[in-house]
């Protein structure tokens, strides 16, 4: 990645909470912007191009980031290694294999979260809080035996320290838990509970979910741009059979309308039907 593109991120914020506010409110890109930006990038290495790519997707980001909070690690430092994955799809991105940047950047950024993960995932800090620090160097010397806690000891344990039953279970746990591979060997059965399996959720895949609404944005464009290709009268039939919210106009109340026959109608339906399917069709999107 060239330091150019490295300098394309948003500015400094006064806080996290203000950052991710504000890429939420930049617009994303129709996929005729996307290509034409992608391409005067891949072509002139056009640094604006380039910007405009990159600040349309930092929401996805910090989509992707929220899923790997779970280890310990800074929610800010994780966007920012994500950040620095969706820098190097867009360098590597190619407009002409015809697919959308989202999906392209979503390996990229989950690639750069993931190494940041595995490079810290052994100083995680066992204890961070007070109450966790008194736990941490008090609770190996007031059990009673190597074996795991039971209820009783684990209360009184808690009532000496001044803390919550729960939370002595807790620092146990942390305390007898060994390094975990975020990856699970090669030879692993198919069943694997390495971390790495269950990071994210498969349901709630960002760039699943900006591709639907990107493609629910595209639908609604093509559709407009359509109709407005229609005469009024097969617009005016187009909208009464399919585009209404209530009940749908019959053949013959157009008929009336219009002072058709029924069957002319539907003719007009079909032939406008045929129309606007064509424009809408990806190719001519």
């Amino acid at each position: 990645m060239s330091h150019a593109l490295a300098t394309l991120a948003l500015p400094p914020v006064a806080s996290l909470e203000n950052y991710i506010q504000a890429v939420n409110r930049i617009p994303l890109l129709s996929q005729a912007e996307e290509q034409a930006y992608a391409t005067r990038f891949q072509q002139d290495q056009d640094l604006e191009a380039a910007r405009a790519l990159v600040m349309s997707h930092l929401r996805l980001v910090v989509a992707i980031a929220r899923g790997y909070r779970g280890y310990g690690l800074p929610y800010s430092d994780l966007i920012q290694e994500g950040n620095v994955g969706l820098m190097k799809a867009v360098k590597r991105f190619d407009p002409a294999r015809g697919v959308r940047l989202v999906s392209f950047a979503v390996h990229w950024i989950r690639a750069e979260i993931h190494e940041f993960v595995l490079r810290n995932w052994r100083i995680v800090k066992v204890a961070t809080t007070k109450a966790q620090r008194k736990l941490f160097f008090n609770l190996r010397s007031m059990k009673s035996g190597f074996g795991a806690l039971g209820r009783d000891e684990a209360a009184a344990i808690a009532k000496d320290l001044n803390v919550r039953p729960e939370d002595v279970i807790e620092m146990e746990t942390r305390m007898g838990g060994h390094d975990i591979a975020l990856d699970p060997p090669v030879d692993d059965d198919e069943d694997s509970f390495a971390p790495v399996t269950y990071l994210t959720d498969a349901d709630d895949d960002p760039g699943r979910i900006l591709e639907h609404e990107e493609g629910v944005r595209n639908r609604s464009e093509g559709l407009a741009r359509a109709l407005s290709t229609l005469d009024t009268r097969s617009r005016r039939i187009i909208e009464a059979r399919w585009l209404r919210e209530d009940n749908q106009v019959t053949l013959h109340q157009l008929a009336d309308e219009f002072g058709i026959s029924a069957e002319r109608v539907r003719q007009v339906e079909a032939q406008a039907m045929k129309k606007m399917r064509l424009l809408m069709a990806p190719d001519n999107g």
